[in-house]
């Protein structure tokens, strides 16, 4: 089994809306990790933890798929899985829960990584990300979708919408991101279709951060690797390590999330770490500072 730690804070946000979800074991051949960032309420977040992985398993089932499948066939499964995914948020089922007007403004970004033996499959919706270390160097495996990244606002602007600068680029002069899960109210320039990447693992993968904006808004990718590198090799510690679990891979979840509050950071954030290889092996360049 993987090694690996999480952590979701609401930082100094009044309200938590973040969501984290694992499943080990549970997709055959893959290991499932997913970070959740709703906006407008904690429902949709909640909705993508409870069912996401659900529906991939029964898409990898009704496919009779195996490992090596492929960028289209991953491309098809994981667009079909997350449109299902968005169908299901959309449908208000609690009588004492959110009104339809509620839940059409309600939306969540979504990141998942599928760990297999042979290769690591990741796809993204939204401005969560996940990044791999590989020999000591940050390769980012999914893309932000911002609206004012230029095939985005390009994509907004042919379907009808625009994109405005309003404290910060936004879809219509709302959203900060232009693909989420939900957020009915903002079809057809807000899509719920995902980017997918397929790498092939080697021996040079060191480990996995995923994690909401909370973290990327004020850590850079670079600098996120080094901490969790000096973590998983003992020269760093969380301040807090206490409150999570005897793992390194928690250690340094945690201690990236306190490098992110210490820099600033005004979202909930919620960090995953996946270790994929021995701590002892992963490279780590020295820097002069941390903050």
């Amino acid at each position: 089994m993987l090694s690996h730690g999480l952590i979701s804070v609401i930082g100094r946000r009044r309200v938590m809306e973040d969501a984290v979800s694992v499943a080990i074991g549970d997709i055959k051949g893959y290991d499932f990790f997913a970070v959740y960032d709703g906006h407008g309420g904690a429902q949709m977040a909640k909705k993508c933890r409870e069912r996401l992985h659900v529906i991939i398993r029964e898409e990898l089932k009704r496919r009779n798929s195996c490992n090596g499948g492929g960028v289209e066939y991953w491309e098809e499964l994981m667009t079909a899985s997350f449109l299902r995914m968005d169908e299901e948020v959309s449908v208000v089922e609690e009588e004492e829960g959110p009104t339809v007007a509620e839940m059409r403004t309600m939306g969540s970004t979504a990141v998942v990584v599928m760990v297999g033996k042979d290769e690591l499959v990741v796809a993204n919706c939204g401005d969560s990300r996940a990044v791999l270390c590989r020999g000591g160097v940050a390769v980012p495996l999914s893309r932000d979708h911002k609206p004012d990244r230029p095939d985005e606002k390009e994509r907004v602007e042919a379907a009808g919408g625009r994109v405005i600068n309003w404290n910060g680029s936004r879809v219509l002069g709302v959203l900060a991101t232009s693909r989420s899960i939900g957020d009915q109210y903002l079809k057809p320039y807000v899509i719920s279709e995902p980017e997918v990447t397929v790498n092939e693992r080697n021996e040079s993968d060191d480990f996995l951060i995923i994690a909401s904006d909370g973290l990327w808004d004020v850590v850079s990718n670079e600098l996120a690797c080094e901490v969790v590198s000096r973590c998983l090799n003992g020269q760093l510690t969380a301040r807090f390590s206490d409150d999570c679990s005897e793992t390194s891979a928690a250690e340094a979840s945690t201690l990236l999330t306190e490098l992110a509050m210490a820099r600033g950071s005004k979202d909930n954030i919620s960090v995953i770490v996946v270790v994929l290889k021995s701590s002892s092996n992963i490279s780590c360049k020295v820097l002069s500072s941390l903050l």
